[in-house]
């Protein structure tokens, strides 16, 4: 009993931290879909290898979104059509680049100026090179099916053909034909069309939500977090440890540094970089959301990826400052 009462106050406490901002992202895609219904402004943002991931990152210091919030902004820019390396960038690090994130990094490590300097850096990199590396994959091999259809609606014509569309108006989605049908019948596309996609949106991705919530919280009670804190000083067990703490705590990231506050003197600075540069990107939280994006052998190559890719920047932390 005393094991179910832990499970259930942590499936809460991160139910309750992850809500409100899922709400926010839920609520920003609703605010998109109703000033650019078509996307047309967002197929404009800039494309290429470099400067597309860069640009969504950048917008990340608009949005007050954490990882869970950052999923329903990301479904919507791909859907209407925006580049893949605008929405991955924006994705990837923008829940680290947020102002309520850097904020309180701030407030938790103002004694080390290093971490707040390469932890938006590392994210910066992450998003460059989990979006070059997604890339290489086609789209089908990417985008969840459902996505996948809803972005293909959005092509020309001579890009897509109408099998390969599905179902819909040429270059059109169905969801924004009614919304726009809508809109010129009666004039309540605010209130009414806003309301049931907010809606929609918010009962699919918090169904996802509570599976996460639930089996992050089941698992952090059956494996003590300590446990992952035993080799804090060996510089790369040390990462290694962090960055399962990381997957397993599921902590956002507008608190994760306050978290780690607790630790970060029991283990090596990269190990601390790694904790606060993994958790953003995926966690057992996240997981349920993210297959909302991709398909899951894509999603295994995000986990691979960015492990590897904080794995040898913790380890490279390590070797300067130890």
């Amino acid at each position: 009993m005393q094991q179910l009462a832990t499970v259930w106050a942590v499936f809460q406490g991160l139910l309750l931290e992850a809500i409100p901002f899922l709400l926010i992202g839920v609520a920003i895609s609703s605010v998109a879909m109703a000033w650019d219904p078509r996307g047309k402004w967002l197929q404009k943002l800039p494309q290429g290898a470099l400067m597309g991931p860069l640009s969504g990152a950048l917008l990340g210091f608009a949005l007050p979104a954490c990882e869970c919030g950052n999923v329903p902004v990301t479904r919507r820019m791909i859907a209407v059509g925006a580049p893949l390396g605008t929405a991955l960038g924006f994705l990837f690090a923008a829940p680290v680049l947020n102002p309520v994130v850097l904020l309180s990094t701030w407030a938790a490590f103002p004694d080390k100026p290093w971490l707040l300097l390469l932890r938006p850096a590392g994210s910066v990199l992450i998003a460059l090179l989990l979006s070059g590396l997604l890339q290489l994959l086609s789209e089908s091999d990417l985008l969840n099916g459902e996505l996948l259809a809803e972005r293909n609606l959005s092509q020309p014509l001579a890009k897509f053909s109408l099998l390969e569309r599905r179902s819909g108006l040429i270059g059109e989605p169905i969801a924004q034909t009614k919304l726009v049908n809508q809109a010129n019948r009666d004039g309540d596309f605010q209130a009414i069309q806003l309301l049931s996609h907010g809606v929609n949106e918010f009962l699919e991705l918090g169904s996802l939500l509570l599976l996460g919530c639930g089996l992050a919280a089941l698992i952090q009670t059956l494996i003590p977090r300590d446990l992952f804190l035993l080799l804090g000083q060996a510089p790369t067990l040390s990462i290694i440890s962090a960055m399962l703490l990381a997957l397993v705590v599921s902590v956002c990231s507008s608190v994760d540094a306050f978290l780690a506050l607790g630790f970060a003197e029991q283990i090596t600075p990269g190990a601390l970089l790694a904790f606060l540069l993994l958790g953003p990107v995926i966690d057992l939280k996240s997981v349920s959301l993210l297959s909302r994006v991709f398909t899951w052998p894509a999603l295994a190559l995000v986990l691979a990826g960015v492990c590897l890719i904080v794995l040898v920047l913790g380890q490279a932390l390590n070797l300067v400052l130890l």
